[in-house]
């Protein structure tokens, strides 16, 4: 079955980064688009960013465009998403799905607050 186990969360400062990271499993990784969606405190799912199966297109939600990068290691079945310059809105929990725009199914996540 399909198996997601999301990483790299913390806290951080505004301004400063981290590396989410998703291993994937149960399913044909190297076919299939990819997507980071995040939920904030109080808040339903946001999407954040997509990627194609080869790693050539991706697309990007305004609020985190310019500053968080979406790629794939499909030798290595892994997502990541490299976020940088953190703003205290982006503090949610973070999850990583096999879809476009969207996520059919998702992991645990792992939580990222940016606060002073």
């Amino acid at each position: 079955q399909v198996q997601l186990v999301e990483s790299g969360g913390g806290l951080v400062q505004p301004g400063g980064s981290l590396r989410l990271s998703c291993a994937a499993s149960g399913f044909s990784f190297s076919g299939a688009y990819m997507t980071w969606v995040r939920q904030g405190p109080g808040k339903g799912l946001e999407w954040v960013s997509s990627i194609n199966g080869g790693g050539g297109v991706t697309s990007y939600a305004d609020s985190v465009k310019g500053r968080f990068t979406i790629s794939r290691d499909n030798a290595k079945n892994t997502l990541v998403l490299q976020m940088n310059n953190l703003k205290p809105e982006d503090t949610a929990v973070y999850y990583c799905g096999p879809g476009w725009g969207r996520v059919e199914s998702r992991g645990q996540g792992t939580q990222v607050t940016v606060s002073e």
